[in-house]
């Protein structure tokens, strides 16, 4: 919620969300809710229909740098991968004066071209979770919306097996340890 209300996300809005896992899922959940149209950008096809069904108006197949069939430029995009991808790329998605907000953190340092922000005046910036009051204020609009996240209840016995979907990307969207089964 923080980077949607500090760069002032509202109804017309196109913001775009890369990465449709954990913090991705709920991105699109709480753009919709402000009134933006949600394009999510994604390199698997299997996950448009859970994009649509979160809320996203547009789901665009990137590949290679590629975005397919983005129809308008997006005005903020949320990137959410924590893996090593081309934050270049993702700035030539946006309007002038548009701006990329990094929430995933990937391990290894990505090279940003000074011309993809001067182009267009565009901005690259990072978010983090807000303190306590912007926290309560997440939590009053997730209330006041009927936004919660998609988790997957596991029992304490398959913690091994949750950490190998994990790393295969199977996992829609959280995972959370029943803890009432530690003594069963």
């Amino acid at each position: 919620m923080s980077p949607l209300r500090r760069y002032g996300v509202k109804a017309g809005d196109r913001v775009g969300v890369v990465g449709l896992g954990g913090l991705g899922h709920m991105a699109v959940k709480l753009a919709k809710s402000l009134g933006a149209t949600v394009v999510v950008l994604s390199t698997s096809a299997s996950k448009e229909a859970d994009a649509r069904r979160l809320g996203a108006s547009e789901f665009v197949l990137t590949k290679d740098g590629q975005a397919e069939g983005l129809r308008r430029p997006l005005d903020l995009v949320i990137d959410t991968v924590s893996a090593p991808h081309d934050y270049n790329a993702l700035l030539r998605l946006l309007r002038p004066r548009g701006t990329l907000v990094l929430v995933g953190a990937p391990t290894a340092p990505s090279p940003v071209h000074a011309l993809s922000l001067i182009v267009g005046g565009k901005q690259l910036a990072g978010s983090m979770i807000g303190g306590i009051a912007e926290t309560q204020q997440m939590l009053d609009h997730c209330a006041a919306h009927g936004i919660t996240a998609d988790v997957e209840v596991i029992p304490v016995q398959q913690v091994n097996a949750a950490w190998e979907r994990m790393l295969r990307s199977d996992v829609r969207y959280r995972f959370a340890i029943d803890f009432a089964s530690i003594n069963g």
